[in-house]
C-alpha cells in the first residue's frame, strides 16, 4: 500500500519555499518543461499575494531559475468563470513589478505561468495544456522571427520566447495511468501518492519530505487543520450547489415541467423531485 502524502497546495504554503525543499518543485518544472530548473530564490510580489478568500481557495509561489526567468505556480481548488483572465492579469502584474524604472525593455526576463487546476477550465479532455505564443502571418501564414541582432542580443530562437509561456494542469481530467514522466507527477497531484516505480525528477524527494509522518507536530496540528477547512468549504459548496438546484426544480415545477426534464436540468433524482412536488402540494 503506497503510503499517502500531504496535499501539494499545502506543501507549496508551508514547506516548498525553504531552500532544502526546492528540489520537489524543481523536479515537477523541469518535467513540464523539458529542461533542467534550479530554483534560485523564492520571491513575493503583490500579484500573488492572498486575500481572506483564497485562505484555502488557492495557493501560488513565485520562484526565480537559474536564468532569472520567473515561474509563477499557482493550485486552484475551486471553479472560477474569469481564471483565464486571472492568469493573464496575474502575468502582466509580474512584467511590471520585475523592470526597474528606467530600464529598456530589453531586461524584462522570460515568464512562466503554470496553473494546476481542480475544476473543469474551459472546455477540452485533455490534462495538460501549453500556450504557444506565434505571430503568423495572414496572407502567407508565415511565422514571424527574430532579426539576426535581435537573437544575438537577447539569446532568442524564437519572438515567442520573449512572451509569457502558460500551462494549464487539470488534474480532474487524468485518468491516474502514468505513462510518463510528467503523468507521474500528475498522479501525484491528483492523489497525494508516490508509487516505487516512479522515476520522475523531485517525486523521490516529495515521497521522503512530504509525508504526514515527518512532520514536526505543531505542522501536523496546522496540516489538520487546513484539512479540516477544506473539508467544511467543500460542505459549504456543495450545500449552497444543492440549495441551487433546489430552487431551480421548484421554479421548473411550477412551470409544469415534465419531471424527465427537471431531472436532466437540475441532476436531482426523480424521486427528489417527487418529493419537492409533495412539499408544493401541501
Amino acid at each position: 500500500m503506497q503510503k499517502k502524502l500531504i496535499r501539494f497546495d499545502w506543501a507549496m504554503k508551508k514547506l516548498l519555499r525553504h531552500k532544502a525543499n526546492f528540489g520537489i518543485l524543481e523536479g515537477l518544472l523541469s518535467e513540464l518543461l523539458l529542461f533542467d530548473i534550479t530554483i534560485v530564490d523564492v520571491l513575493e510580489s503583490e500579484g500573488n499575494k492572498q486575500d481572506e478568500y483564497d485562505k484555502y481557495n488557492r495557493v501560488d509561489i513565485l520562484v526565480k531559475s537559474q536564468n532569472d526567468e520567473l515561474m509563477l505556480i499557482e493550485v486552484q481548488n475551486d471553479s472560477e468563470v474569469d481564471y483565464f483572465q486571472r492568469m493573464l492579469y496575474g502575468v502582466s502584474k509580474l512584467v511590471t513589478e520585475y523592470i526597474k524604472e528606467g530600464e529598456p525593455y530589453g531586461t524584462i526576463k522570460k515568464i512562466y505561468s503554470i496553473n494546476i487546476v481542480y475544476f473543469g477550465l474551459g472546455q477540452g479532455k485533455d490534462y495538460v495544456y501549453e500556450y504557444k505564443g506565434e505571430f503568423i502571418g495572414l496572407h502567407k501564414n508565415d511565422i514571424l522571427k527574430p532579426t539576426s541582432l535581435q537573437k544575438k542580443n537577447y539569446a532568442l530562437d524564437r519572438i515567442a520566447d520573449i512572451f509569457p509561456k502558460y500551462y494549464i494542469l487539470k488534474i480532474n481530467n487524468f485518468n491516474d495511468i502514468a505513462k510518463d514522466t510528467l503523468d507521474e507527477w500528475i498522479y501525484f497531484l491528483k492523489n497525494s501518492e508516490v508509487k516505487d516505480s516512479f522515476k520522475a525528477k523531485g517525486l523521490d524527494k516529495a515521497k521522503e519530505k512530504l509525508s504526514y509522518e515527518n512532520l514536526t507536530d505543531e505542522d501536523k496540528k496546522m496540516y489538520n487543520r487546513f484539512q479540516e477547512n477544506r473539508r467544511i468549504e467543500n460542505s459549504v459548496s456543495y450545500t449552497a450547489k444543492q440549495e441551487g438546484k433546489i430552487e431551480i426544480a421548484k421554479n421548473l415545477i411550477n412551470l409544469a415541467s415534465e419531471n424527465d426534464f427537471i431531472v436532466k436540468a437540475t441532476g436531482l433524482t426523480l424521486e427528489q423531485i417527487q418529493e419537492l412536488k409533495a412539499e408544493l402540494n401541501q
